[in-house]
């Protein structure tokens, strides 16, 4: 018997997704969404989570020079 995968939000949750934020709405659409999805969407965020600090190093360069 194989476990099964966590509930969608649950793994959002667990990935660092403002669950708690979404409107019910916003809920039912990630209460929804498969397996494959929660794990596209955790791995869109890890992604643009690596690049945070190189990004956000560059807009307060940026914005240092133009103020």
């Amino acid at each position: 018997m194989t476990a099964q995968p966590p509930e969608p939000l649950s793994a959002l949750l667990a990935a660092g997704f403002p669950v708690a934020a979404f409107s019910e709405q916003e809920r039912a659409v990630f209460a929804a969404l498969s397996p494959a999805e929660v794990a596209l969407l955790v791995d869109i965020k890890g992604r643009l989570d690596a690049m945070a600090p190189d990004v956000q190093a560059h807009s307060v360069i940026a914005g240092a020079a133009l103020f």
